[in-house]
């Protein structure tokens, strides 16, 4: 029995979980709005433990050890627009790497699940 290729074997695995967040966050920081919110983030740090979150959300072999989204953003001021933001940049990126359509809006569904955890808000359309 074969199984099902999942969100993380369709973005290319390992290399392509860390070439899609090698080009989302050149996206994001080029934000001016949402640059501030990582002007004191150590960007090694951040990248590992977003490869980390994105295989394991994404149903790849990698268990997400690290702190609770609540309390890594508890704090910052992140509120529902910024999130969008972010998440837009994420479904440009993701468009941008020919990603199809159906992953793409998976992608984000899956990862707006987390909304309230990020921004302590009950949802990204707030």
């Amino acid at each position: 029995m074969t199984r099902e290729a999942t969100l993380y074997d369709r973005l290319g695995g390992e290399a392509g979980i860390a070439a899609l967040l090698d080009r989302f966050y050149a996206r994001v920081l080029a934000d001016p709005e949402l640059s501030p919110f990582f002007a004191d983030a150590s960007m090694g740090h951040l990248r590992s433990m977003q490869r980390a979150f994105f295989s394991a959300a994404l149903d790849g072999p990698v268990v997400y050890t690290g702190r609770t989204l609540a309390e890594v953003h508890y704090g910052r001021g992140i509120r529902p627009p910024h999130l969008r933001r972010f998440v837009d940049h994420l479904v440009a990126t993701l468009r941008g790497l020919d990603v199809g359509e159906a992953d793409v809006e998976a992608i984000r569904e899956r990862i707006s699940t987390y909304a309230d955890e990020v921004t302590g808000d009950t949802s990204v359309d707030a």
